[in-house]
């Protein structure tokens, strides 16, 4: 939870604004790429963090459009972000990737459906890739910080394409080792 307050008090923090904007905003930067973030949990922490006085909303109305609460951070939110800095940087890097409970149990699939399997991952992967370096290019415009993310990501996705299409050749290579010595038994 510690990185969703952090993003939602980081975007308040840059200039004031409402649930809808910042869920618009999250959308836009792909936020949910890389952090677990979804439209529910920003509403859901906007009410959770006005509640306990770290950001404050004023209803405003902008000419015929409905009125909304564009929210700023409080001192109380303030103190709040720079413990939650320090707290989350200080923290062990971990990285879940789903796919490895697939990976994990790979022998105890069907031996035909192993490489099917395991080209979904790659294909995920290769996707993931594609798009981050699509995001990379249209968005030149943003912050390095935004753009080291993305390099970051970028980096990332490389590595584990190369790593999947290594895995995929020794594991289907052992597999095929294996089905030809049943078959001289």
């Amino acid at each position: 939870m510690a990185a969703i307050d952090l993003i939602v008090l980081g975007m308040i923090k840059q200039r004031p604004q409402s649930a809808y904007d910042l869920q618009k905003s999250v959308e836009y930067r792909n936020i949910s790429r890389w952090v677990k973030i979804s439209t529910p949990s920003i509403y859901k922490k906007v009410v959770q963090m006005e509640d306990k006085g770290y950001i404050k909303g004023n209803v405003m109305k902008d000419g015929k459009m409905p009125e909304k609460s564009v929210y700023m951070i409080t001192p109380e939110g303030d103190a709040y972000f720079e413990k939650l800095m320090e707290k989350t940087a200080m923290q062990s890097v971990s990285i879940f990737l789903d796919f490895n409970a697939v990976i994990m149990n790979l022998d105890f699939a069907a031996p035909a459906k192993r490489e099917e399997l395991l080209e979904h991952i790659r294909e995920g992967i290769s996707d993931l890739k594609e798009v981050i370096g699509e995001n990379s290019q249209k968005r030149t415009h943003i912050p390095m910080t935004g753009q080291t993310i993305l390099e970051q990501q970028y980096l990332m996705a490389s590595s584990m394409e190369a790593w999947i299409l290594k895995f995929m050749s020794e594991y289907l290579d052992k597999d095929a080792d294996g089905e030809k010595n049943l078959e001289n038994e």
